[in-house]
């Protein structure tokens, strides 16, 4: 018999309350944003107060401004996220059911609309107050890897983004019939725990090397330098799972199987790679770029 685990017993719910005839519920995948953006933004006011980390020993804007900052990605987060689901996965959808825009309750969200939301968030809010821009978006880059982190844990509880059907000793038997649709297994379908993947990859390993370079190496004082590791380590990470995880369904078809939005044999590109692409040819030119500077 394979040996496959089984899925955890955890509801996307954490909890659930009656007012009034109205059902309130508190989801992972909403406290998974609630606590990845407190992390981040303590971890930006940590930084914040440690000015020798910075260009000039001077750290870029001031602890108490780092809670308006907050807001502002907030909104960058949640707008960019939603309008980019909507625009790189499924605009046909949408163009033909724009009140479903605004359903974000219903689920997704895109990582690279997020990404764009809150650069141009950290843009705008960098111009209101005079801040240099290539150190808070190095700051923000450094509170990005526990909120990815969680956010993929959040997915794993509620079954959704899951691998492409596989026999390997770690595989899940994700519950619902979508999961179960495996074409050519026989029995109960087991697939890579991707969300896991890139929740150690984006978070954990993302996150503890651009800890050790900040506070170990000194590159805080290269402007850019580690907005370029972030943005190469997502990519990178990112391009990797794709090969395990399962495309949307969108892109699938019969004759188009693994979903690939361009076909290239066994290197296709599924619409993760394409989006991650970009990322890793900016984040290797920022490093170059910063590392070639002179530390202030």
């Amino acid at each position: 018999m394979q040996a496959v685990l089984s899925f955890p017993n955890i509801g996307p719910e954490i909890f659930a309350i009656e007012i009034g005839g109205f059902s309130f519920a508190l989801r992972w995948y909403a406290m998974a944003y609630i606590v990845g953006l407190i992390i981040g933004w303590r971890i930006v006011v940590a930084l914040m107060k440690r000015p020798t980390l910075w260009p000039a020993n001077t750290a870029p804007m001031k602890p108490e401004q780092v809670e308006e900052l907050l807001t502002w990605i907030i909104l960058g987060v949640i707008l960019g996220g939603r309008l980019g689901f909507v625009l790189f996965y499924q605009p046909a959808y949408y163009l033909s059911n724009p009140a479903d825009i605004l359903k974000v309750w219903q689920g997704g969200m895109s990582f690279h609309g997020g990404f764009l939301g809150v650069v141009s968030a950290t843009w705008l809010f960098a111009r209101k107050h005079a801040i240099p821009v290539p150190s808070l978006s190095d700051a923000i880059a450094m509170a990005a890897p526990p909120g990815l982190m969680l956010g993929r844990i959040a997915n794993f509880i509620n079954a959704e983004l899951w691998g492409r059907p596989s026999d390997l000793p770690w595989a899940v038997i994700f519950p619902g019939q979508a999961a179960q649709d495996c074409p050519g297994v026989e029995g109960l379908c087991a697939r890579h725990p991707s969300q896991l993947y890139e929740a150690a990859l984006e978070g954990l390993i993302l996150g503890g090397v651009m800890l050790f370079l900040a506070l170990r190496r000194g590159w805080l004082k290269q402007p850019l330098a580690l907005t370029g590791v972030f943005l190469l380590g997502y990519g990178l990470s990112r391009y990797v799972v794709e090969f395990f995880r399962q495309a949307d369904a969108q892109f699938i078809t019969p004759d188009n199987p693994l979903g690939r939005i361009l076909d290239l044999g066994p290197l296709g590109v599924s619409m993760g790679q394409a989006l991650s692409l970009p990322m890793i040819a900016a984040g290797a030119l920022l490093i170059l770029w910063a590392r070639r500077r002179p530390a202030a």
